[in-house]
């Protein structure tokens, strides 16, 4: 599968929200893979993470986040659940959990309802090894500054987490340890 060819099926190439998810999801994949080399005993699939990570913000152009140039009308929040969905009718089952799975760390049913998101109330956490690591490199990259390939610093990383409770910080620490970042 080339990731690149199904992200430009939804993306035009020559917009400037192509460049950015493009530059975003090779910075996710590059971290995720190095991430992936720390750990050989979990014996990661070094090339599913390499197409998952490249596709998991696929779901972006359909929501409403201008300063990344996105201007659909859905909350942005919903963008892994809207990948979900364009990869599944894509054929690539396992990338589309990668998508939704992604999203804060994982969300669950209690913080779906707690925060009154607008998605399914369902499971949206990592099961996976390959879903943990990408999850974790994502939060090393922000779409919406101009550095996007400047890793954040993991004690900022842990202050926005902290923003979203005990429990996230707590994830964030678990995840940190297991894949020897901390």
């Amino acid at each position: 599968m080339d990731p690149i060819k199904t992200i430009q099926k939804y993306y035009d190439k020559n917009s400037k929200l192509y460049a950015i998810l493009i530059k975003h999801s090779k910075s996710v994949k590059n971290k995720a893979i190095e991430i992936a080399k720390k750990v050989p005993e979990f014996k990661p699939d070094l090339e599913f993470i390499k197409e998952a990570a490249m596709l998991h913000d696929i779901g972006i152009y359909l929501t409403n986040a201008p300063k990344i140039e996105c201007y659909g009308d859905k909350a942005y929040i919903s963008h892994g659940v809207i990948g979900r969905t364009i990869l599944e009718k894509e054929g690539y089952p396992k990338h589309a959990l990668v998508c939704e799975r992604h999203v804060g760390l994982g969300l669950t049913p209690k913080d779906i309802e707690k925060q009154k998101l607008p998605i399914p109330k369902r499971d949206m956490t990592p099961k996976t090894i390959e879903e943990e690591i990408i999850c974790l490199a994502d939060k090393f990259f922000s779409k919406s500054n101009h550095k996007l390939d400047k890793e954040i610093d993991i004690e900022i990383i842990k202050e926005k987490q902290a923003k979203f409770g005990k429990e996230k910080l707590e994830k964030l620490d678990k995840l940190l340890k297991k894949f020897k970042l901390k």
